[in-house]
């Protein structure tokens, strides 16, 4: 069994951008530390077996929100995959490569994503048939320059880098198409899981959502009612405020941030489109908020990746799509 078999499960790691790695030693805490992450934006966790009591730790989390992605970390022996397994482990992570522990978990069915940080542990991994490893320690094992390097020879392999990631430069990893995840500490600090300040690992969890997504303004459509007016009013624009007009197929820009239409489009108005880092986190994350968007909008680029996505409710008369930020 691949890790890559499990299709969900990448796709889950992938959508979150962001698994908190937790060590928590008062397991009467779990589903208090769960409900923190869960309402922050981040439906996944992985609890390091480093803290006794780690495998109550998950049950009481897959208890306490059964769609929330739920690991093991650390694991480091066949006695401990089986407790996480049994406890309702969703995957298990190591922070080194061990053979028989990772045989073991793959044959009970559920992905092990064992810690690599050369080439010939990348080849360990491929000879056990996986094509996802966690880079560990990612920064001391030289960052992403050294994933770059060696997605070259090792092409088919992906990664989940831990170790030193934060949210400076957790988007400069997320941006390169090898990585499907980044694991880190800072949003679950011990300094707050001891303290209970659980409303603060919420804040940091959304405040590293965000910065994930990395929402910003890529530009305002206007619906002209024909390509004369859309000419007309990019020209005024270009007039008043010196955005020069760019004359395209379906539209006329005025700069980069005001599109007039040629014929009405989707919207009343006319639509806002919103640039994000990685449309289908996006996605995923206004899902929690109950957002819905329309998929027969969707568009794709040649690997597959969503790029364009409206939104199905429109905004004061605006019809609202996200657009995958150029990295």
């Amino acid at each position: 069994m691949k890790n890559t078999d499990n299709k969900e499960f990448l796709e889950q790691l992938e959508c979150t951008g962001i698994v908190p790695v937790i060590k928590l030693e008062n397991t009467d805490d779990a589903a208090k530390l769960a409900k923190a992450l869960y309402e922050g934006g981040i439906r996944c966790a992985e609890v390091t077996f480093r803290a006794e009591g780690a495998d109550k730790v998950i049950s009481e989390m897959v208890k306490a929100y059964p769609d929330m992605l739920v690991g093991a970390g650390t694991v480091l022996t066949i006695e401990q995959c089986d407790k996480a397994i049994e406890a309702g482990a969703k995957f298990c992570v190591a922070p080194g490569l061990n053979p028989k522990v990772v045989e073991h978990c793959l044959s009970r069915g559920v992905p092990f994503v064992p810690g690599v940080a050369n080439g010939s542990q990348i080849e360990q991994a491929l000879e056990l048939g996986l094509d996802f490893v966690k880079f560990f320690p990612a920064e001391q094992a030289g960052g992403l320059p050294y994933i770059k390097a060696v997605s070259a020879p090792y092409s088919s392999m992906r990664f989940m880098p831990t170790g030193g990631i934060n949210e400076k430069n957790l988007n400069s990893y997320l941006a390169f198409d090898k990585v499907v995840c980044c694991g880190g500490s800072w949003i679950v600090p011990d300094k707050l899981v001891k303290a209970g300040k659980w409303e603060e690992i919420t804040a940091l969890c959304r405040s590293a959502v965000n910065k994930m997504l990395g929402f910003t303004l890529a530009h305002i459509g206007l619906n002209c009612e024909n390509e004369d007016q859309a000419l007309t009013d990019s020209a005024d624009f270009e007039k008043l405020f010196g955005w020069q007009q760019k004359v395209g197929n379906s539209s006329v820009f005025a700069g980069s941030l005001i599109e007039c239409m040629k014929t009405p489009y989707k919207g009343e108005k006319g639509h806002i489109a919103v640039a994000a880092n990685n449309v289908r986190c996006a996605v995923n994350q206004l899902g929690y908020q109950g957002v819905e968007v329309d998929m027969s909008t969707a568009k794709y680029d040649a690997n597959g990746r969503m790029t364009v996505v409206y939104l199905k409710n429109e905004l004061s008369g605006f019809a609202v799509h996200l657009v995958e930020k150029k990295q």
